[in-house]
């Protein structure tokens, strides 16, 4: 099929290098300028997120259903990083809950929500001696849990391979897309093209035709040198639930503001304050840690917070990842094409 895709970010890429595996002719429009991340609240959001795959620690917020997208997803994910050739892009080691002392309260508010988890994904209690055995750089927190199956990813390094894997597609940067239609895309300069079957994945930018808006996040990315950080850790702190995950590069990435707004505005110095101070009263090393990039950008929620997935003849939308893209968009790309009638490659195996 000839197929036209509205929106680069991670479900465009995906979609593409998906696609073009069946030979068929994809054309992928986006208003960035480039593939690469641009970092001013601008660009894709999903280059301004953490890659964490939890679906255990996302019952804290959300359905159960997301953690079933999520599982799902943990295993697409794996076979996606095969078959680019990059198994190391998907770690799959677990995550970490934290609290203090203080927090033993709201911990078990959160604990009693995660409880919905099968057995063998529940939280399981650590104690000091256990995880300091596994991650020796976190210091300070009073309760500990290990989230058993949770995995990560680095978003910029599985966005450039997708780019890349995505063999025979024809990028169109700086071209942003003004509505999409069945079989037609309309850019904003005017052009209609014509498409066997049109993907509307723009997030923020589908608007008007989707009743999205966007959720601001700010983070804070951290250079710090033999940091020894190997898995997700969150920190149950009293306004936020702190995220520190390490990355490629000896970067700790630090996050977890969510703010009712659309401002693309550069990160507060109250969001940076209390990220970084949450971050450090767990992991003492990063005191001596250096400032790389304060972030923020805009995920793209609907009013109830659930992704939608829309499909009629010549048209698929997908949209309203909010904070659960990286989660759960391998499965909600293989049930939107199931229900087109593409052949699924990438069989779910337990």
């Amino acid at each position: 099929m000839k197929i036209g895709i509205a929106g680069a970010g991670l479900l465009g890429r995906l979609l593409a290098w998906r696609l073009s595996r069946e030979q068929h002719a994809v054309s992928v429009f986006d208003a960035s300028p480039s593939p690469e991340p641009r970092y001013d609240g601008h660009g894709a959001a999903a280059f301004s997120a953490a890659g964490m795959l939890s679906p255990t620690a996302e019952l804290d917020h959300t359905e159960p259903a997301i953690g079933e997208l999520g599982w799902r997803s943990i295993v697409l994910w794996r076979q996606v990083a095969e078959r680019l050739g990059e198994p190391g892009l998907v770690a799959q080691r677990g995550s970490l809950l934290l609290a203090h002392r203080a927090d033993a309260g709201a911990a078990q508010r959160v604990l009693a929500r995660l409880a919905r988890a099968p057995d063998a994904r529940k939280p399981q209690p650590l104690d000091a001696s256990r995880l300091a055995e596994l991650e020796p750089a976190l210091h300070g927190a009073a309760h500990a849990w290990l989230l058993p199956g949770e995995a990560q990813l680095d978003p910029l390094l599985m966005l450039r391979a997708l780019h890349a894997g995505a063999e025979h597609t024809q990028w169109h940067w700086s071209t942003p897309v003004a509505s999409v239609e069945r079989n037609a895309l309309r850019l904003a300069d005017g052009r209609t093209l014509r498409f066997d079957l049109a993907f509307d994945v723009r997030g923020t930018g589908a608007r008007p035709q989707v009743d999205v808006r966007g959720v601001r996040g700010e983070t804070v990315w951290l250079h710090a040198p033999g940091h020894r950080l190997s898995r997700p850790a969150r920190l149950l702190h009293p306004r936020h639930r702190v995220y520190l995950v390490p990355r490629a590069g000896e970067i700790v990435f630090v996050g977890a503001t969510e703010i009712e707004s659309e401002d693309r505005s550069e990160v507060s110095l109250q969001s940076a304050v209390e990220l970084m101070a949450a971050a450090h009263s767990v992991m003492p090393a990063l005191a001596e840690a250096r400032i790389v990039r304060l972030d923020r950008n805009l995920r793209p929620a609907l009013p109830d917070h659930l992704p939608r997935v829309e499909v009629e003849p010549g048209l698929v939308r997908i949209n309203g990842l909010f904070r659960h893209g990286w989660l759960v968009a391998p499965a909600l790309v293989e049930d939107a094409l199931a229900r087109i009638g593409e052949r699924a490659p990438m069989e779910v195996s337990p």
